[in-house]
């Protein structure tokens, strides 16, 4: 996985999770499916797939004889990761334990979440 492919800004991860849920998919196709979530117009979304086509995230199949079909070329996965990577640098200066002592300490989290992280580390442990 190239990295690069995974520095998407926000605008471009709505049209990869289009992408990552169906595809491959004409820019029709996922103007359509962003409606709900945008008021992009279709030149927009077009803009924000060619970028993606650029940076290596999202490949076109250019055989079709009329519309050509988007489809990623980097997993949800590994973008997260990479997502991760770069906000644990920017945000907590490469420190995972501050990350997870900010998150643990949050009142977001669900007794069951609390219960899940806990099995997760015992389980590092052994």
């Amino acid at each position: 996985m190239d990295d690069v492919a995974c520095k998407i800004s926000t605008a471009e991860w709505l049209v990869m999770k289009v992408l990552w849920q169906e595809s491959p998919l004409t820019a029709s196709n996922v103007v359509a499916r962003l409606r709900a979530d945008s008021s992009w117009s279709p030149k927009t979304v077009q803009t924000l797939m060619g970028r993606l086509v650029k940076k290596g995230a999202l490949g076109v199949d250019k055989d079709s004889a009329t519309l050509r079909q988007f489809y990623p070329l980097v997993s949800q996965e590994d973008c997260m990761r990479e997502e991760t990577k770069s906000f644990l640098h920017k945000v907590y200066g490469d420190s995972l334990h501050l990350m997870l002592t900010n998150f643990v300490k949050s009142e977001y989290l669900s007794l069951q979440e609390v219960k899940d992280l806990r099995n997760l580390l015992d389980a590092r442990l052994t």
